[in-house]
């Protein structure tokens, strides 16, 4: 590792890592930022306006939201072209399931140099102390509110990964758990609560039992999910979902390719089972 001594900015949009509940997280790079940029953009500058005070910065603040992003971006990235502009979450790492994502992409295409300075992230602390293995990890973000769309996006993403993570409203937790243990056979999880909180919780457990327990609570929440492992299709499942594809319509080579995604088997064995 290299330490590099506290300098003088180059102008650019820098992407910075904040605390998700313990003050302490914050790396010195990323205090040096907020005490050196000309602006620091913050979705809700009165989190973000202790955290300064935390780091010893008086940098000016500017709200940016999904309803302001696109109107406020020009003004932004101009004075990111002339100095260091500073973008900031709520909570941990910008552009993780917040708006910011949009003035990043603003910036690489008008030429923006773009500079991470990574740090706290309740997605990858979640995942460290869930204790899962695997490296295909799908993260959701925050699920769909209605039932239906949500067991549709647990399926289908259940189908391609071995461990999925996502935001929950603690309001919603325990219904969304007891649609995990319906839709996904009860798999094993592990409910992170106020991560490096006062009161933060790491609780692993079968999907339906921890429904009951996470009924009622408050809080950040964010949960890692094991996949069960799928049991390879029989050749009268595979063969009835080729009908099934035929008769609606579909064409073959599509259909064998969508068959190998849904039950992990090879594609030519998918073709053959469509029929003369």
């Amino acid at each position: 590792m290299n330490d590099r001594p506290e300098k003088d900015l180059e102008p650019g949009l820098y992407v910075v890592a904040t605390p998700i509940g313990n003050l302490g997280d914050i790396s010195a790079r990323a205090a040096h930022v907020l005490r050196s940029a000309v602006l620091v953009c913050a979705e809700d500058t009165r989190t973000t306006r202790r955290l300064m005070d935390h780091a010893g910065a008086s940098t000016r603040l500017l709200s940016l939201t999904e309803h302001n992003v696109n109107e406020r971006m020009p003004q932004v990235l101009a004075e990111a072209e002339k100095g260091p502009v500073a973008l900031v979450s709520d909570a941990g790492t910008p552009v993780v399931a917040d708006p910011g994502a949009r003035l990043v992409a603003g910036a690489h295409e008008r030429g923006v140099t773009v500079i991470a300075v990574p740090g706290p992230s309740a997605l990858t602390a979640a995942m460290s102390v869930g204790g899962f293995e695997g490296s295909d990890v799908h993260f959701l973000g925050f699920l769909p509110r209605q039932r239906g769309e949500r067991f549709e996006r647990l399926k289908q993403a259940a189908l391609s990964a071995g461990v999925l993570v996502f935001f929950e409203s603690p309001r919603r937790l325990g219904r969304t758990l007891a649609d995990l243990g319906e839709v996904l056979g009860d798999p094993e999880v592990c409910v992170c609560r106020e991560l490096t909180k006062v009161h933060e919780e790491a609780v692993r457990g079968r999907a339906s039992q921890l429904s009951a327990r996470f009924r009622e609570v408050r809080g950040e929440c964010t949960v890692v999910v094991r996949v069960p492992e799928r049991e390879p299709a029989g050749e009268a499942e595979l063969a009835a979902y080729m009908q099934e594809m035929r008769r609606a319509g579909a064409r073959r080579a599509p259909a064998a390719v969508e068959a190998a995604r849904r039950f992990s088997v090879p594609r030519d064995r998918a073709y053959a089972l469509w029929g003369d």
